[in-house]
């Protein structure tokens, strides 16, 4: 990759923390990390075989440390034991539906896990750089459309409430404590590796290579801001990168998406054509507690960060349309 060897520098053997390396953007942030020379030590909860990070055999060229992003002891341990300089905190229970079954599990993980990070670097001399992973979720549903970084964190919904909360803890301590805090909210990910079914992007590909009629769940006229994987995990080491080189971006949030404004019927039909299918979504119209309109302007990382994307939605998803092929290929 040709950004690899700008960012060696920075990266070589730096002691870097990350939470969630088995999710969808840990696993593609680890790949990248592991690539520039980074030291990396990744909080595993669950083992799941599946996981990106597991099946790329890059979990066998990083630390890992079983545990929950909830223990506050084991958090302060690993940046003291590994002598952490940057902590890039992904860990959290990403999925709406089961927050609006078990708000108090997702809450439990996504705010009390990111305040007891949060303090455990506070009690760690060493952390000189640290980004939270945050969501456009966090400003709810609003009137004024695309968000920018000064629209309000407003949510209603379990799901969007854990990040507006988790959002505004890392504020605090970024303004309380002088704590070199980050913050990112980009749009939807999607990409290799997603293995949550209920996904438009991820269940629209299963089912095309499988014969079936993709579904969608809600009403299909929900927009949204659909973001690569890779993208996300190379816009996490930007702003890492520039936090250390400008110390007053401290407390500060930045939106990453492309801009698109796309229905989820629109992405379903883009990945239809791409993949050649004449096959018909079945539009099941069962969604509740979900914002039917949500897409973000990027303005300030790009003139601030000198923040661009790597890929096109269209790049994004023709890489992902491979990596779900190999995959359920594999596993047949």
């Amino acid at each position: 990759m040709e950004d690899m060897e700008l960012k060696r520098n920075f990266w070589l053997d730096r002691p870097t923390f990350v939470t969630g390396g088995t999710g969808l953007v840990g696993s593609w942030l680890v790949h990248r990390l592991v690539e520039a020379g980074a030291e990396v030590v990744c909080l595993v909860r669950d083992w799941v075989p599946q996981s990106e990070l597991v099946r790329s055999r890059q979990i066998e060229q990083v630390t890992v440390v079983r545990g929950d992003i909830r223990e506050r002891d084991l958090l302060e341990r690993i940046l003291g034991e590994y002598e952490i300089d940057t902590v890039i905190h992904l860990a959290a229970q990403t999925i709406v539906t089961i927050a609006n079954r078990n708000p108090i599990s997702t809450f439990e993980t996504n705010i009390s896990g990111t305040w007891n990070l949060l303090e455990a670097c506070r009690r760690s001399p060493c952390i000189s750089q640290i980004v939270i992973a945050s969501s456009d979720k966090a400003y709810g549903d609003q009137e004024k459309l695309p968000y920018d970084e000064n629209t309000p964190l407003q949510g209603q919904h379990p799901y969007d409430v854990s990040k507006s909360a988790a959002d505004l803890i890392a504020h605090m301590y970024a303004v309380s404590f002088n704590l070199p805090v980050v913050v990112t909210r980009c749009g939807n990910f999607y990409g290799g590796g997603d293995l949550n079914w209920n996904r438009i992007v991820p269940g629209t590909i299963r089912s095309v290579l499988r014969g079936q009629r993709p579904v969608i769940r809600s009403d299909g006229n929900f927009v949204r801001d659909y973001f690569y994987v890779e993208d996300g995990a190379a816009a996490y080491m930007l702003l890492a990168e520039q936090l250390a080189a400008h110390p007053e971006l401290r407390g500060e949030a930045f939106n990453f998406s492309y801009g698109n404004q796309l229905t989820v019927l629109d992405l379903a039909h883009r990945i239809l054509a791409r993949m050649e299918s004449d096959l018909q979504p079945e539009v099941r119209n069962e969604a509740n507690n979900e914002i039917r309109m949500q897409y973000l302007n990027a303005g300030k990382a790009q003139k601030v960060l000198g923040w661009s994307p790597l890929f096109t939605l269209e790049e994004g998803l023709d890489k992902t349309i491979t990596w779900y092929k190999e995959f359920l290929a594999e596993s047949e």
